[in-house]
């Protein structure tokens, strides 16, 4: 009998920030990092090594040690856990973590605790697909509708999706699975980039990272905006200039606008034939969404990466504010939350186009498009996934994309695991890198005892 034994929490971080990536109007310089758990058991994996769960959540520095923290007291009530038992009833883990009503307080349901919720799930999903010996992908478009929808967190949701419908909505894709996962064996998951775009990045540069996207055979490309509005019409016109008029091109204002301003700037860059404005106000504001939607119509509106629970995007989805639903693998609770919001945007027949602009993203975002089209939606129509050229390198089971479209995964689990290497080089403050370039890094958060700021200059 495999029993979870113990675990480790790691603050890790890359240096993003000195080079622009991920850079845009609301984030100017951000270090990609990741608050990354590991839960060791003692059983044997197939090829021999430990059987280990590893996953992670996504943030851009400073304060990705408070995540680490959070995610050290969820983690903890994972210790002692039947491997076999915890995998045989995911749903039951999850509630297991929600239902700490103390931890829970401090949520609930967003914020940091949701956060490290993600990474801890993540992990133990992960752990979950490495005992099954089946990708995460796969480990769910296996299940019953009955099982899948016994994973999903659907409290707060019967308004508009009961279990009944859920169910009923999964049995009608069930016959054309086995044809579905041959054709993404073949052709792999449309995805779209974003590394050619971002806001810090030079005229040059990005005509010929612009370039070599097209080259690359991507038909969707997606720019920063937000910040110059005069920029802004120079840096379409340049991305135009080279990707000529068929493809498609999307803006990401990344919340830095109110209502009316989003209404007024997006209309003054229609003329690039958008094919949506990301984030273009607070992720909050729903109905704000909404007004912006009829404002800048034909342009789609997309949203959901700072979403935080189900139950904003079955709000986003009743009040129709939203053309795309952008859901995120490390702020939603891991895959409990994520196949409830595949369910409700079935239900209302939006399409997914997940977020992945971050660490790991992309690396979990591949399993959950695929989960999508072979088991809740079915299609792939309207739908891309985004996809960022970073730090991919640091994980053992990267993601690849090929032809603009990401690659079936198919090594046991999620994607998640990071070489030991990278995470001694990177892990904050006392990383090979980071030690001694205190001057360079995003400091963590002042720490508990500290003076107040009555005894600071």
């Amino acid at each position: 009998m495999a029993r979870i034994t113990s675990f480790e929490i790691e603050d890790v971080r890359f240096p993003t920030s000195l080079t622009a990536d991920g850079s845009d109007a609301m984030n100017k310089d951000g270090d990609y990092s990741a608050a990354y758990v590991v839960l060791r058991t003692d059983a044997a994996a197939g090829d021999g090594s430990a059987l280990a769960g590893f996953g992670l959540t996504f943030t851009i520095g400073r304060g990705n040690d408070i995540v680490a923290l959070a995610a050290r007291q969820q983690a903890a009530m994972l210790v002692g856990l039947d491997v076999e038992e915890m995998a045989a009833d995911m749903g039951a883990v999850y509630r297991r973590l929600t239902a700490d009503t103390q931890v829970r307080w401090l949520g609930p349901e967003k914020g940091v605790v949701q956060l490290s919720l993600s990474a801890v799930m993540n992990a133990a999903w992960d752990l979950a697909g490495r005992l099954a010996g089946k990708p995460l992908w796969r480990l769910l478009a296996d299940m019953t509708p009955e099982q899948l929808v016994d994973v999903a967190d659907l409290r707060y949701l019967s308004d508009v999706l009961t279990r009944e419908q859920a169910i009923d909505l999964l049995r009608a894709k069930e016959s054309g699975k086995a044809q579905r996962i041959a054709e993404l064996e073949r052709t792999g998951y449309p995805c779209y980039t974003t590394s050619a775009g971002w806001l810090g990045y030079s005229d040059d540069k990005l005509r010929r990272l612009c370039q070599e996207a097209v080259d690359q055979g991507y038909s969707h490309l997606k720019l920063k905006v937000g910040e110059s509005l005069r920029d802004d019409i120079r840096r379409c016109e340049i991305v135009r200039e080279v990707i000529g008029p068929d493809r498609a091109l999307m803006i990401d204002a990344n919340q830095v606008w109110d209502v009316g301003q989003a209404i007024e700037w997006t209309n003054a860059l229609a003329r690039f034939n958008l094919l949506w404005v990301e984030e273009p106000t607070s992720p909050d504001d729903i109905l704000g969404h909404g007004a912006i939607k009829a404002g800048v119509a034909p342009i789609g509106v997309a949203t959901g990466e700072h979403c935080h629970n189900r139950v904003m995007f079955k709000q986003y989805l009743q009040a129709g504010a939203l053309d795309f639903c952008q859901l995120d693998s490390g702020r939603l609770g891991s895959l409990n939350e994520v196949v409830a919001v595949l369910l409700l945007a079935a239900r209302f027949g939006v399409p997914v186009c997940p977020h992945a602009g971050g660490v790991g993203l992309c690396e979990m975002v591949q399993h959950i498009s695929a989960l999508d089209f072979v088991a809740v939606s079915g299609s792939h129509e309207g739908r891309v996934t985004e996809y960022v050229d970073h730090l991919h390198e640091h994980f053992t089971d990267p993601c690849t994309v090929s032809n603009a479209a990401y690659s079936l995964p198919s090594r046991p689990g999620y994607s998640t695991q990071m070489y030991p290497a990278s995470i001694a080089k990177f892990r904050f403050p006392d990383g090979t890198y980071w030690a001694g370039r205190a001057e360079t890094a995003t400091p963590p958060l002042v720490p508990l005892g500290a003076a107040g700021s009555a005894d600071r200059p």
